[in-house]
């Protein structure tokens, strides 16, 4: 493995593995501040025991975000210099303001944990709100770093280097705003059904604690809710991407040549030699329609493009599928979720569905990482500096992809082993005494 690839991997691990802790640091306080709230109005102590369970979750996976968000600050510096000579100054605002939101989130998480009966109780519940909101803004900033790397505007390029910074123009850049949405929406999806997977396999395993039903309901529903939005939000996105990096959307779906009504595949091989797309499915005219609400559209194809410009586009055409699969699973699932919420019946084989689901949420957004950054490639700046540019000229990259990939076995090992303990020990939560309910009562 040559240095480029080593670091590109390195990278990509890192992002991989920070990701799904970052998915559940902005939707679990969330699903904690509800769960929270409806203690308060009703009295329930489900409701009480579920808020402290998921507030000890959020505590675990909230430091273990810490740490791999620390690794990629220190990787960005380490393994791409260059390409933070040119960044910094323009996208250092985002970065800046991320660090700001997580010190709020850590702040405000610490009063939630620590404040029961010591704050009012109206106080307290609010701490929990912004643990959630300070965590959405934090992923949503840090997106805006990335959707920057898509779409470079702020700045005027000058014998390549960056000159007129406008931070604010390169923070509001045209890629953040569905991509964001896109990741947030993702996060909730990924992460109220693997909560909800989490509760029905206790209930599987006869485990009768009320928090469970309640807890599955919650997921379900924040869950389901964002799996049918997510695919008009997808489609915006891609409309978004055929129109800003119209390179990226023909190795989606690998289409070789320019075409007025291009067909949408779903599924298939592509094969670079022929230009061919191998066993898929074609939906006649549906790539232009998607892409620009329009069947006879003209689609702009991999062959007006410099072929040392693609993607590789294999890699990005079957993650799409994939991501494209789940979601469109999850949107199916959603729609019997929400008659099982309604109607308050979990019977067993639905149970094991959601089981057998928590992970697919987060396979998706894996998928869909791999389609925004793989599909960016060669470019680092889309248009601007090539990825291998940016690399540091320090040998032996490979050494820290191990050391890497043993610091990320060791943190996710121990933390789903933390995780579970604290799954399992759910039930031997107390319920509030007579001291707390007044405090809550008054307020």
């Amino acid at each position: 493995m040559d240095d480029l690839m080593a670091a590109r991997t390195t990278m990509g691990m890192s992002l991989g593995f920070h990701i799904i802790f970052a998915s559940f640091g902005m939707i679990l306080p969330v699903l904690m501040a509800v769960a929270h709230g409806w203690w308060l109005k009703t009295e329930n102590e489900a409701a009480y025991r579920l808020t402290r369970a998921w507030a000890r979750g959020t505590a675990i996976l909230f430091a273990v975000g810490a740490v791999s968000g620390t690794a990629l600050s220190f990787e960005l510096g380490l393994l791409w210099p260059r390409f933070m000579d040119h960044a910094g100054p323009i996208i250092g605002m985002p970065f800046s303001l991320e660090g700001a939101a997580f010190f709020i989130e850590a702040i405000a998480l610490g009063v939630f944990l620590y404040g029961w009966g010591r704050v009012s109780a109206r106080v307290h519940w609010a701490t929990g709100v912004v643990v959630g909101l300070a965590g959405l803004a934090s992923g949503g900033l840090v997106i805006a770093a990335n959707g920057w790397m898509n779409s470079p505007t702020g700045f005027d390029w000058n014998n390549g280097n960056p000159i007129n910074i406008d931070p604010i123009a390169a923070m509001l850049n045209p890629a953040w705003f569905w991509q964001a949405i896109h990741m947030l929406v993702g996060a909730a999806e990924a992460v109220g059904f693997a909560v909800a997977g989490v509760h029905a396999l206790r209930i599987l395993r006869g485990d009768k604690d009320p928090i469970h039903r309640l807890g599955l309901t919650i997921a379900l529903v924040v869950g389901a809710v964002a799996a049918l939005t997510q695919p008009l939000v997808g489609h915006a996105s891609a409309q978004d991407v055929a129109r800003r990096q119209p390179v990226k959307l023909a190795a989606i779906e690998a289409l070789f040549e320019t075409t007025k009504g291009a067909d949408l595949s779903i599924g298939g091989w592509p094969d670079m030699e022929t230009g061919e797309v191998h066993w898929a499915i074609e939906v006649p005219g549906g790539l232009s329609f998607l892409a620009f609400n329009d069947f006879d559209a003209e689609v702009q194809g991999l062959d007006q493009t410099p072929r040392s410009h693609w993607p590789p586009v294999p890699v990005v055409h079957i993650a799409f599928q994939i991501m494209v699969g789940i979601g469109s699973f999850l949107a199916g699932l959603a729609l019997l979720s929400l008659w099982m919420v309604k109607t308050q019946r979990y019977p067993s084989w639905f149970l094991r569905l959601l089981v057998l689901s928590i992970p697919l949420g987060f396979i998706a957004i894996e998928a869909g990482w791999i389609v925004t950054e793989v599909g960016r490639q060669p470019w680092i700046i889309y248009g601007l500096l090539k990825t291998a540019d940016g690399l540091t000229p320090v040998k032996g990259q490979v050494y820290h992809l191990a050391l890497f990939a043993l610091l990320y076995a060791g943190l996710g090992i121990s933390t789903v082993w933390m995780w579970w303990r604290q799954v399992r020990q759910a039930s031997a939560i107390p319920g509030p005494d007579a001291a707390l309910l007044q405090w809550a009562r008054k307020r």
